[in-house]
């Protein structure tokens, strides 16, 4: 039995309705999950779970970065119950997603590389959510498309500048192996919320939501090759991975 959707499934189901034409992406002709966004013939849903998390995020998507097959944020909200979505918009940022910036049941936080930090924003390495204010939850904000369109984001978006800053710096490259960035150590947006789950004082959770993507990577890389991949070993090892990662916080 498939959970309910969440605020990715949602968001893409709106920017799919007001789109002129049909969005065409690498592996077009694929016949699609219209939840995961896999090849039927690999879909995940049956093994989504939510975890059990004292965390928030909220992903702030850059326009049709909701429609790619490839995007690992809505991986995020397969994990994390209490997340929440946004198309970016330089002019006029959604009402409702700045209210919950603002509301004080949550701390939030922007996750991005501490080199973009503006000037006197404090920039952490780490969450301690035992010493939050009025026990506030953290949310932690993604920004999720490409890397410059990242750094865009953040740049046209005043209302970021004033939060603190969480930042770290990965020491193993990308292993995201979908869409690769300019950089060697640029991560898939899910590798990011996976880092910052760990830096919040949720390791196992973290590992949950790493297994997850390795998963879904590995699925998304079958599903469009033309090819018949002979690693269904590794699919099937990268799969029970995950659901070992998922019988440790069971």
């Amino acid at each position: 039995m498939h959970l309910p959707d969440h605020a990715v499934h949602r968001l893409y189901q709106y920017r799919k309705a007001i789109s002129s034409k049909p969005f065409t992406a690498r592996g077009k002709n694929v016949v699609r999950c219209e939840r995961c966004l896999l090849a039927k013939r690999y879909c995940t849903c049956a093994y989504r779970k939510l975890v059990n998390t004292q965390l928030a995020f909220m992903l702030i998507m850059y326009d049709d970065e909701v429609l790619k097959p490839s995007n690992s944020g809505r991986l995020i909200a397969d994990v994390v119950p209490d997340t929440h979505a946004y198309i970016w918009s330089r002019n006029e940022p959604n009402r409702k997603m700045l209210s919950i910036i603002a509301d004080s049941k949550y701390q939030a936080y922007v996750v991005f590389p501490s080199e973009y930090a503006v000037e006197n924003q404090q920039i952490v390495a780490q969450v301690d959510q035992t010493e939050l204010a009025d026990g506030k939850t953290p949310l932690l904000i993604v920004l999720d498309g490409s890397w410059r369109e990242a750094i865009k984001m953040f740049r046209k978006s005043p209302y970021l500048h004033g939060l603190p800053m969480l930042s770290f710096s990965p020491k193993a490259a990308a292993s995201y192996a979908l869409r690769k960035g300019s950089r060697d150590f640029q991560l898939g947006t899910a590798e990011v919320a996976s880092l910052a789950i760990a830096a919040a004082g949720e390791p196992l959770n973290a590992s949950v939501l790493e297994t997850w993507f390795s998963y879904f990577v590995e699925s998304s890389l079958h599903g469009r090759s033309r090819n018949k991949r002979d690693e269904l070993g590794l699919l099937s090892q990268l799969k029970q991975e995950y659901l070992a990662a998922r019988k440790q916080i069971e």
